[in-house]
């Protein structure tokens, strides 16, 4: 291993100077007159804003830091480009390794509660022989895998990243999980390197999605694949215009995001809002207190909401284009809220597992039904670990 190949311990520790200005941002902030109705559908609500600033004004972010820097940390250079990752080995002989990959709006502060279940399933109610070693790294623009050194960061890259820090992880044979643009960039590490990925799951859709389908395929199909395909046109109606910014203008997202964290605050937000389950409750509720007031403070922290759209939004080739099936056995979990369906993951992906959640969980499956996950991602790597 050379100089420019080293993998570095990493310690969370923002400047006070930094968190005083936030904290100052935050009880000097300004909120526009509400508009008629103020709920969901124009944005978020005053009431719930005004809510969130005044507990996030209070948030105890050193606090986080030393429960982050209890895990070990580490930053290495890949490409030109600062990785960090979190990388938690199994005390169990013969763990398998795991690439854990997050999504936009999230972090990999979505994988912590994840760490124990994985490498120590005995005391998570499993079985020792279900270990993992977990590795959990920042997609380039995010957290504190930044600044954002140059262009290009599609799919391909990040995957060929991933496999490059496995290596000096010393990982040369590992399952490869993730949801969101994780859920693309998984399948493309098997792409890359079938020979060295033991398996593919992901949560969602496997990036093959249709927004379009004509009357006689949509009759074709069952009646919660004809739920997903209606919710998707929903989407594409009403909350398509997050992505028409953030991968047009992503800048300007940076802009304003990190001059005002209230601006940061409620980009944010409202994603998790609407895409938490169930609808009725809260995102807060939902995903937890902790994790939302976390997220939002490691996005202003490192002023990552630009590089973050940049990446996960304004990347040529990006997200959704059908490729060819690595032949890595592949597994997906939908929950309630994902719009998956199987015969558009088949045409890229070797589907040998497929499990259908319909009355439980979101998007953000770590948080919100961590055991489904894990159990799920276990059950699927009991027949690949020979």
């Amino acid at each position: 291993m050379t100089h420019t190949d080293a993998v570095m311990a990493f310690r969370i520790d923002i400047p006070q100077p930094d968190l005083d200005d936030l904290r100052a941002r935050l009880r000097a902030s300004r909120l526009p007159a509400a508009l008629p109705g103020d709920d969901w559908s124009t944005g978020v609500p005053n009431d719930v804003l005004r809510d969130l600033v005044g507990r996030w004004s209070r948030h105890d972010w050193r606090g986080t830091e030393d429960r982050l820097n209890a895990l070990p940390q580490f930053t290495t250079c890949i490409d030109g480009q600062d990785i960090h990752v979190i990388h938690v080995r199994s005390t169990v002989e013969g763990a398998v390794p795991v690439l854990l990959t997050h999504g936009w709006p999230g972090s990999f502060l979505e994988f912590e509660g994840l760490i124990g279940p994985l490498t120590d399933p005995e005391s998570h109610g499993g079985d020792a022989s279900d270990a993992f070693d977990v590795v959990i790294p920042s997609i380039p623009g995010f957290g504190f895998s930044t600044p954002l050194r140059d262009e290009g960061w599609t799919t391909s890259r990040i995957a060929m990243t991933w496999l490059e820090l496995m290596s000096r992880l010393g990982h040369e044979r590992f399952m490869v999980q993730g949801g969101d643009i994780g859920a693309g960039v998984a399948p493309e590490v098997g792409r890359l390197a079938p020979e060295r990925v033991i398996g593919v799951h992901v949560n969602g859709a496997l990036g093959d999605f249709a927004d379009e389908m004509d009357e006689g395929t949509m009759a074709g199909l069952t009646t919660l694949e004809q739920d997903r395909m209606r919710r998707v046109g929903e989407f594409m109606r009403e909350e398509f215009g997050y992505i028409a910014i953030q991968s047009t203008r992503p800048g300007l997202i940076g802009t304003m995001a990190a001059d005002s964290p209230v601006g940061q605050l409620a980009w944010i937000l409202d994603k998790l809002e609407a895409w938490s389950h169930p609808s009725t409750r809260s995102a807060v509720d939902v995903l937890g207190e902790q994790f939302v007031l976390e997220n939002i403070s490691l996005y202003w922290l490192t002023a990552s909401a630009g590089s973050a759209a940049y990446v996960g939004y304004a990347q040529a080739g990006g997200w959704g284009s059908v490729s060819e099936s690595s032949g890595v056995p592949t597994a997906a979990i939908q929950f309630a809220h994902d719009i998956g369906l199987r015969h558009l993951a088949e045409r890229s992906s070797s589907i040998v597992r497929w499990t259908d959640v319909e009355d439980r969980g979101g998007h953000f499956a770590a948080l919100e039904e961590p055991q489904l996950l894990v159990d799920d991602l276990r059950e699927f790597t009991r027949a690949l670990r020979s």
